[in-house]
């Protein structure tokens, strides 16, 4: 699974804009049970009642979330979630669509808070009369019910306190329309956050400081005014243009796939040659005549680390072109590439290991060869302790063709279930052959019908009803949607956790044309239903 998604935990809109009397402020406000989350800014609205101000008021609004990061966590150590480096989080905020005016050409930072805050049980988002003043809750001047905001410093301040040193990770987004979603790699914080380098707070959401309200007065405790009446910030090179009002979906939405979520990320699929393992040859760039073969290491049903390698030990592979009878490994070990008889396999995961090999094609005229795992020491097979496995691999070499492709495909999900619970992971099995295949009498009776695995293939799920797309393809860098492929064909495992339950989906792929530079989409829908567990 390469895609798992952690929905917030809490959040609130805090704000210092005026009530609808233009001169009592909101700032003991409090949205946390809103189902919207709202950001703005207001230049010049009203006069704020102090004598310093001349040129016209600042109303802002911030969003605070918090997620639960003891789940990633937990995942990490469970293994469902890779190591440091090799997974990216994504904080996703869902645009919520709205009939009133909508600011264009803006940016959003979003920053790391500095202190524990409450959620709170205001909905109030148009008259700011939701007062946290006697429950729980923060606002624009406390953090929580009875805890000013208050900077690193040990200073008071107001808009929530944040993380700005040089070393705090921050980030930000351009928006052009202003109806984007906010999605940004926060990986930096959210690594910080489960090695306990820096507490978990949550994140603020605001306007960058150059398009919140311009405003001139210094930013002291003297302007802190009583509690619940009004508060402004000191932002001399802020914008006399208003921004008004960036909407997004709250946590408490009746919308399952618009909640606030960090999105974790990353390549899960394995490229397993062995049923596709070609002899070198000069047709093919260096990258293309290596192979990649995998251990996988099932002890009653479950993968499991060999022992007498872990995580961190060598693991090597040797080649043998086989017996006489040619059953079983023999002879001498394959000459490789690089000249050597062996070569040094790696760790991927817990039971799952691998190693690149390119053989010469000098020896092409072998059809079987047997591939040995092994332990010992330097590239010298006569100095290994333990043979753990061996292997069988039908071979293939290159040739060239004076023919032009048409990449045209019959597919089928051979093990796909008319109905997955919500908790329930499954692995998805994808079989693909070229549509035109057209064999002989002698082949439909004799031979299983040939297959082919596809180096790169990508899945997306929409739901059915009405075709909304609950995961996207994603063929980045993260490849979080790519297919894996070993001797059987392609497969994937997939999370229905990710799914609404109650609703009929759809899976889609698409396969990467080299030759055209492009993904194809490909025109089969695989249907299924997510139905909750009944007892």
């Amino acid at each position: 699974m390469a895609i798992l998604k952690y929905t917030a935990s809490a959040d609130n809109t805090i704000v210092n804009a005026f009530q609808p009397n233009l001169s009592t402020r909101g700032t003991g406000s409090n949205a946390g049970a809103a189902d919207v989350l709202e950001t703005f800014s207001i230049y010049g609205r009203a006069l704020t009642p102090t004598a310093s101000n001349t040129s016209g008021s600042q109303e802002l609004s911030r969003i605070l979330l918090q997620f639960p990061i003891t789940d990633i966590t937990a995942d990490r150590t469970a293994g469902r979630v890779p190591a440091s480096g090799s997974v990216n989080f994504y904080l996703k905020v869902y645009n919520a669509e709205t009939s009133k005016t909508v600011p264009r050409d803006f940016a959003l930072e979003v920053l790391p808070i500095a202190q524990t805050w409450q959620e709170g049980t205001g909905l109030d988002l148009e008259n700011y009369k939701d007062l946290t003043k006697g429950n729980i809750g923060s606002n624009w001047l406390y953090a929580t019910k009875t805890t000013l905001w208050t900077r690193a410093d040990s200073e008071t301040t107001v808009g929530g306190a944040y993380l700005t040193g040089a070393s705090d990770p921050h980030f930000k987004q351009t928006f052009e329309s202003g109806l984007e979603d906010l999605e940004i790699d926060i990986s930096p914080l959210v690594e910080h956050w489960i090695a306990g380098t820096k507490a978990n707070y949550g994140v603020g959401i605001m306007l960058s400081s150059s398009f919140e309200a311009f405003y001139s007065s210094s930013n002291d405790t003297s302007l802190v005014q009583t509690p619940y009446t009004g508060s402004i910030i000191n932002n001399t090179g802020g914008a006399t243009d208003s921004y008004y009002t960036k909407r997004f979906f709250g946590r408490g939405t009746q919308f399952f796939f618009k909640k606030p979520t960090i999105e974790a990320r990353w390549d899960s699929s394995k490229r397993d040659d062995r049923g596709d393992f070609y002899f070198s040859s000069s047709l093919a760039p260096g990258v293309d005549n290596l192979n990649t073969l995998y251990l996988y290491n099932y002890i009653r049903g479950r993968l499991r680390n060999i022992p007498a390698i872990g995580s961190t030990g060598s693991i090597m592979v040797s080649l043998y072109s086989g017996s006489s009878t040619n059953y079983a490994a023999s002879g001498s070990k394959l000459i490789l590439y690089d000249g050597h008889t062996a070569v040094t396999g790696g760790y991927v995961s817990t039971g799952i290991y691998s190693a690149s090999i390119a053989v010469t094609g000098a020896i092409s005229d072998i059809s079987t060869l047997y591939d040995v795992w092994w332990s010992g020491s330097g590239m010298d097979p006569s100095t290994h302790n333990i043979e753990f496995f061996t292997g069988s691999i039908l071979t293939k070499a290159f040739g060239a063709t004076t023919d032009t492709r048409e990449p045209v495909y019959y597919i089928n999900i051979t093990n796909l279930q008319n109905k997955y619970g919500p908790r329930e992971t499954a692995r998805f099995n994808l079989y693909v052959r070229n549509r035109d295949w057209n064999p002989n009498i002698y082949t439909k009776a004799q031979k299983t019908p040939e297959h082919f695995p596809v180096v790169s293939a990508s899945y997306r799920v929409f739901r059915i009803l009405d075709a909304l797309e609950a995961v996207a393809h994603n063929t980045g860098s993260d490849f979080a949607t790519g297919l894996s492929y070993d001797v059987s064909g392609n497969y994937f495992d997939f999370n229905m956790k990710l799914l609404e339950p109650g609703y009929e989906y759809g899976f889609k792929f698409s396969f990467y044309d080299d030759e055209l530079n492009s993904w194809l989409e490909q025109d089969e829908i695989f249907k299924f239903r997510v139905v909750n567990n009944e007892y």
